[in-house]
């Protein structure tokens, strides 16, 4: 049973991802392309080892301001941990209520081998049929998942944060442990599912069809806090780096011309904010 939900959710996911991207690839241009697909496949690794490199690269290019929204994010955190405690409380309050399918999803949306087997058919299928949108939807969610995975799994062990069901104190740290226990901060599966979330909502012009795929990759994170596996300051960092390095990528293929960019560069920001009343992600539509 538990295999055929697994399967069911991932192919689910699989749709919505095909479904939404190609919605939006309606309006570009139907002319054949007679490029081969190995050349559009060499072509897309090319860009994906690219924008990996360009996210690990670009703090070498940072300037004051860079440096800036970096301690406000740490910052940020910081101050929010305060809240750790009593979030915990509160999701744990709802446990009981909460449904038990949206659970599993949110777990199987953000487990790596279920992410990266629905990005490599929705992949497959844009090389496929050669739509060049949907080829760059899932460079930009590969090259962005790498990045933020290799900085998150390095991160849990650097840290040692406790995790919320193991016990322990949310300020109870053990750098460079090797037991799950310590290995809370920053959430793997929320930096998954909001990459994928925010590089396929970045598609889109309609507002109310990014704050559905919003939405969905909202799932993971909550389910997440509900199963008891992380403090809301986990979640938190996990998506605001996540919209960073989608950002970043984006801009930098934008800049490459990699793929064809039919509008504007910049269709939504998002900014930190951090004063004495307020914490957080503000995204302009």
């Amino acid at each position: 049973m538990l295999l055929k939900i697994k399967i069911l959710i991932t192919l689910t996911l699989l749709c919505f991802c095909v479904h939404t991207t190609i919605a939006q690839s309606s309006i570009v241009s139907k002319s054949k392309d007679t490029t081969s697909v190995w050349t559009l496949a060499k072509h897309d690794i090319k860009y994906t080892l690219k924008g990996v490199g360009h996210s690990f690269t670009r703090p070498l290019h940072w300037k004051g301001d860079d440096f800036a929204k970096l301690g406000i994010l740490f910052g940020g955190t910081a101050v929010l941990s305060i809240a750790d405690n009593s979030t915990r409380d509160f999701f744990q309050n709802q446990k009981d209520d909460f449904p038990k399918v949206i659970r599993d999803f949110g777990w199987y949306f953000g487990s790596p081998q279920n992410y990266f087997m629905a990005n490599a058919g929705l992949y497959g299928f844009g090389l496929l049929t050669k739509n060049e949108k949907i080829r760059k939807t899932s460079v930009l969610i590969i090259s962005s998942s790498i990045t933020t995975g290799l900085i998150q799994t390095f991160s849990k062990t650097a840290f040692g944060r406790a995790r919320p069901g193991s016990n322990l104190d949310h300020l109870d740290f053990e750098p460079f442990s090797s037991k799950a226990r310590y290995h809370s901060f920053p959430s793997g599966h929320t930096a998954l599912s909001i990459t994928m979330a925010h590089a396929i909502a970045k598609q889109f012009d309609n507002t109310w069809v990014k704050i559905g795929i919003y939405s969905i990759g909202a799932i993971p994170p909550i389910s997440r806090l509900i199963d008891d596996a992380h403090w809301i300051t986990d979640i938190a960092f996990s998506a605001a780096l996540s919209i960073i390095v989608v950002d970043s990528i984006d801009k930098f293929l934008f800049e490459e011309k990699a793929y064809d960019y039919p509008k504007k560069e910049k269709q939504m920001s998002w900014n930190l904010r951090f004063g004495a009343n307020q914490i957080g992600i503000v995204g302009t539509f």
